[in-house]
């Protein structure tokens, strides 16, 4: 029990049958199906440093419960120290998947940590909750569990709340209970890598009006849970491009899917929340779990816009262009942003809280200032990155021309770059660049870190109304009320 081998996730994907459909089939074997063999085995590349000497202190702790050691994804923090343990497992994750794969294992370990730390307020409102969470909790900690998770309604009609569309069910809720559980039927997205993760948790952001009290629900199950039906969106790779041509995409395509749930029992034991609106708006808000996982997400995006920098930095002096000032200006622009969000992490670490249940809190405003920033900090560095490859990106020849010697000296006279940058050099940097910037995979990227956290817009509104209702403006009530001190007092003092 506890952490896991990447051969032990391995194995667990290949001993479940999910309902997964592709590109109109039904794939019968998930880790034989090329499209998600290369992301199954990054995924066991994060489970295998969990055992590597270099990293195993920094990103697993001995659990005071059990005695083993558990991903510091399953910490309760209660101090700088262990946020700081907790940023760690981020990076190294981060790092080693260039940022480029949102739903590493620690991100939903992180969410479900959040709430059975927080069970207090499921108790509230019914005590098997409490106990279910706290228990869900211990058995993902205790058998490394991969979890996707989808929150998000479906885009039917966005005017109206879930009672209010055309069909009963397009929203996911609840048909009846049974003895065993309730039965759910309905559609969720946007479930990241689920074909390949080990479960799906669902709830839901804020927002429930009366009388959706039957799609108030937070529950858990297995991904190859009978009736559950997983859509995946169109590939962005097949699983056999070359690796010289498309480095990014042929091993860090995530699959995104919409899961459609089909008169699906969901055990007693698994539900977490259910039928009351109250405590499905008030989730987010008092458990945590949109604030500390958005450590996870701010230390990821960091790594992700770091990396994006570093390639458009090399892009640009591999032909020279950074001599100009323009592309220096633009280059120093997007250097200063990953400082700028590398500085926020900091604050939000160091400005830590610990809050009336004793739970060390990263602080709020930094990483909201973060997912703020992202949306637009990541798109510009993508835009400086098409700018300075220009047309160049478009004119890239692939692995297959290098096995012609006859094309040998043309390649050499025309792809090479200033400095000694040979031409093979070039073409694999610009072939990076553009599965970035010019790819389907990078536009999902894109898209991606625009509305990761939800509307950008409607979330810095939020952010300015909480501003305003707490800050007092101190200063400006302090300037108006100074007396005006006349000459003749002035003189005097």
């Amino acid at each position: 029990m506890g952490i896991k081998t990447g051969q032990d996730y391995i194995n667990r994907v290949k001993s479940r049958k999910p309902e997964v459909w592709l590109g109109g089939r039904i794939v019968e074997n998930i880790y034989d199906e090329p499209y998600f063999k290369q992301p199954i085995n990054e995924i066991a590349k994060l489970y295998d440093a969990q055992h590597d000497p270099k990293y195993q202190d920094d990103i697993t702790h001995i659990c005071e419960e059990t005695g083993m050691r558990v991903s510091n994804a399953f910490l309760f923090p209660k101090s700088k120290e262990d946020l700081q343990k907790r940023s760690k497992l981020f990076e190294v994750y981060a790092r080693m998947t260039y940022g480029l794969m949102g739903r590493t294992p620690d991100f939903l370990n992180v969410v479900v940590t959040s709430l059975a730390q927080n069970a207090w307020f499921l108790e509230k409102y019914n005590k098997n909750w409490a106990k279910n969470i706290i228990n869900y909790y211990k058995y993902l900690r205790d058998n490394d569990i991969f979890l996707t998770h989808a929150i998000v309604n479906p885009q039917n009609d966005r005017s109206k709340t879930s009672h209010e569309q055309k069909e009963i069910y397009t929203h996911l809720g609840t048909v009846n209970e049974t003895p065993d559980g309730i039965v759910v039927k309905g559609a969720k997205m946007l479930a990241t890598l689920a074909p390949i993760t080990d479960e799906v948790i669902i709830y839901s952001f804020p927002g429930f009006a009366p009388g959706d009290e039957k799609y108030a629900l937070a529950f858990a199950i297995p991904i190859d849970t009978p009736g559950l039906r997983i859509i995946c969106r169109e590939p962005m790779q097949d699983g056999t491009r070359s690796r010289f041509d498309h480095p990014l995409a042929s091993r860090y395509e995530e699959a995104d899917a919409l899961l459609i749930f089909d008169d699906v029992l969901v055990p007693w034991d698994r539900i977490f929340l259910y039928n009351n609106v109250e405590a499905a708006n008030l989730l987010y808000p008092m458990t945590g779990i949109a604030q500390q996982p958005a450590h996870q997400s701010g230390v990821r995006g960091y790594i992700k816009l770091a990396f994006i920098v570093e390639v458009a930095c090399k892009l640009a002096d591999s032909i020279g262009v950074d001599v100009y000032l323009n592309v220096q200006r633009d280059l120093g622009e997007i250097v200063q942003s990953v400082e700028v969000i590398r500085a926020l992490l900091r604050v939000a670490e160091y400005e830590y809280t610990i809050n009336d249940k004793g739970e060390a809190m990263p602080d709020a405003d930094a990483l909201e200032t973060i997912r703020g920033m992202l949306p637009e900090m990541y798109p510009r560095a993508i835009e400086v990155m098409q700018t300075i490859g220009a047309g160049g990106l478009l004119m890239m020849p692939t692995e297959n021309d290098f096995k012609h010697p006859e094309l040998n000296a043309d390649m050499d006279n025309h792809y090479a770059g200033r400095h000694g940058v040979s031409s093979e050099e070039r073409i694999k940097l610009f072939k990076l660049a553009w599965d970035l910037c010019g790819e389907a995979f990078g536009m999902r990227l894109l898209q991606y870190e625009r509305y990761y956290t939800g509307d950008p817009v409607r979330k810095r509104a939020i952010f300015y109304n909480k501003y305003k209702k707490e800050k007092k403006f101190s200063m400006v009530e302090e300037v108006l009320a100074k007396p005006i001190i006349d000459e003749a007092e002035a003189i005097e003092l």
